[in-house]
């Protein structure tokens, strides 16, 4: 499976569920929780979720209304040195664990966010 099936293969839904499984740990995460805007939680999830349906071969909603992702930028004002990329990775690990993606599909996402997690590092 390429990584722009990945979309055809989970929908919409999929990606809903992952990402509503991830931002359900957030706000009471010790590390995590500081970094995202408790009156925007709502945002969050839905920024999270287009840009990967689109990054998968979805719907470009993410680029059509905020045009390129831009990653390392929007996230500079946050401190992601290696525990914060750790505990990213481990929320994230659960949320795929409890979403049971079709294994092609999981296992692409998980190289994925392994590597882009420590792209994100900045400090």
């Amino acid at each position: 499976m390429l990584e722009e099936e990945v979309y055809q293969t989970i929908g919409e839904d999929g990606f809903h569920r992952l990402v509503a499984a991830f931002y359900r740990q957030v706000p009471g995460d010790d590390i995590l929780g500081a970094m995202y805007p408790k009156d925007d939680l709502e945002g969050a999830e839905y920024r999270m979720r287009t840009f990967l349906i689109g990054r998968f071969g979805g719907p470009p909603t993410y680029i059509e209304e905020r045009g390129h992702p831009r990653l390392r930028m929007r996230h500079l004002p946050f401190r992601v040195n290696q525990a914060a990329r750790d505990r990213w990775m481990q929320v994230m690990t659960r949320a795929l664990d409890e979403t049971q993606l079709p294994a092609e599909a999981d296992a692409i996402l998980r190289r994925f966010f392994d590597g882009m997690s420590s792209f994100m590092m900045n400090s």
